[in-house]
């Protein structure tokens, strides 16, 4: 008769080795839902919106926001540029018509021989700028006025720079020079416009000792205002100029060469009423550059929860690797689940934001840095149009690069090559939408019907195929 205890000990070991046996299929089962789920989210995450539009009929709201935000941007850019052209022609008008009106016998394109050889024709052009300044309401054509500081306006400044001690013979080839510079200057008050008094030698006491002369510097401040951007339905900006004509001795080679330098700079008008319809078209423009921070807010917070998103997938399938494979995942693997592209739409983002809210403040006449909002807008505007390649490998029949397989072009070399025309063109024609599309929709037809796509027909990293 069989011992009871032997066939319940043998019952017994017979249960643990079914346990153990079942546990080690459960964890074969539990991997192998685990790696099919994380290969499920692999899957999905490197899919275009097109392609996880037909998947899972999920709403391409990044792709909408970056076509719209490239047709807003782009007018945005247009319209700040007529107004800064404007703003350029002005200064650049301003500064021409300075020159001929303070530089005796100044042209057009002379600027490098502009220049005086005797001290008469020195004396003369300085009283002749003296004297212009001091008639400008009376000649200038422009709207100039002199600057005021309280009730009085400001002085011309005439300072000549000398060394402070010489006596130069070069008959007897000797010379006695302190190379000190020293300064000293003159204020001429301007005059009542209806004062017709001229100033010169006779009744200015001042003389240039042109041996020890070193330059002659006159400096003075206008102020005017760019009243042709009413006519465009912009508000006017205020403008103050300062001005410096400079004879230059430095050399002493009997040539005096003359220049004059215009500072600009862009001020807030103080007080200021247009009547008119103005008003309201710079409420309308202020609402579509909001409109414009909205759109580039939205994409900005779309973008980075995608990088965000991308970065923890990059973690859990490192982490998935190590654990059940024993292996690291190399760190060029890892930058395949950064997109450089949302990060350049972020940063073109943050520049459009920051740029569209300083286009505001200038339209609202709070702030005047053209130069700065122009840096930034076509900065922000260039990286969205460079996001445009981007979107051109989301079509299958458009994308040449990503969709065909590259060992398989490899093997067509007519097709290599015409692959290599069409970049060389598309990069001299990226600034063109309509030109992109058609020169890849004219490069695609060359392809041959034989060329292989990938298995799945969507961009998938090089370790993924591997584990694949």
């Amino acid at each position: 008769m069989e011992n009871p205890e032997l066939a319940v000990s043998s019952c017994s070991t017979h249960d643990d080795g079914s346990l153990r046996s079942y546990k080690r299929h459960s964890s074969v089962c539990q991997e192998g839902l685990l790696e099919d789920q994380l290969r499920r989210k692999l899957k999905f995450f490197f899919m275009n919106p097109c392609e996880k539009f037909w998947a899972r009929g999920r709403k391409p709201w990044k792709l909408g926001i970056q076509l719209l935000k490239i047709a807003m941007v782009t007018v945005q850019l247009v319209i700040f540029g007529l107004t800064n052209q404007m703003v350029v022609a002005f200064k650049e008008e301003n500064t021409v018509a300075f020159k001929h009106l303070f530089l005796k016998g100044y042209m057009d394109r002379m600027d490098d021989t502009y220049a005086v050889y005797t001290q008469t024709d020195v004396y003369d052009q300085i009283f002749f700028a003296i004297n212009q300044y001091l008639q400008l309401p009376n000649i200038s054509v422009g709207n100039h006025a002199y600057e005021k500081r309280g009730a009085e306006e400001t002085a011309l400044a005439v300072c000549q720079q000398f060394y402070k001690r010489g006596t130069i013979c070069p008959g007897n080839d000797t010379f006695d020079i302190d190379p000190e510079i020293v300064t000293d200057c003159l204020y001429i008050e301007p005059m009542m416009s209806s004062d017709n008094t001229t100033v010169g030698k006779h009744n200015l006491n001042f003389t240039l000792d042109f041996h020890r002369l070193v330059a002659v510097q006159l400096m003075f401040n206008l102020k005017a205002i760019n009243l042709q951007t009413v006519r465009h339905h912009e508000l006017p900006d205020c403008y103050d100029f300062t001005l410096t004509i400079v004879f230059d001795n430095k050399a002493h080679s009997g040539r005096i060469k003359i220049s004059l330098d215009n500072n600009i700079a862009i001020r807030e008008c103080k007080d200021w009423h247009v009547s008119g319809s103005i008003q309201k078209n710079t409420h309308y423009m202020m609402i579509f550059d909001a409109f414009v921070v909205l759109i580039c807010l939205a994409s900005l917070i779309l973008c980075t929860r995608s990088v965000v998103k991308g970065i923890w997938l990059q973690r859990e399938f490192v982490s998935f690797f190590l654990y059940y494979y024993k292996k690291e995942v190399s760190f060029s693997d890892q930058m395949e689940f950064v997109n450089g592209w949302y990060i350049l739409i972020v940063i073109s983002d943050v520049l459009t934001i920051v740029g569209s809210t300083l286009k505001m403040e200038i339209q609202a006449k709070s702030l005047t840095s053209y130069d700065v909002c122009s840096i930034l807008l076509g900065t922000s505007t260039m990286l969205v149009w460079l996001g445009v390649i981007r979107y051109l490998g989301f079509f299958q029949k458009y994308n040449v690069r990503i969709s065909w397989d590259l060992r398989a072009v490899a093997s067509h070399p007519n097709t290599a090559s015409s692959i290599t025309q069409c970049d060389e063109v598309l990069l001299l024609r990226c600034y063109d939408l309509p030109g992109l599309l058609f020169l890849w929709m004219d490069c695609t037809g060359t392809i041959p019907c034989e060329v292989s796509l990938s298995e799945h027909g969507f961009r998938m990293p090089f370790f993924i195929d591997q584990w694949r």
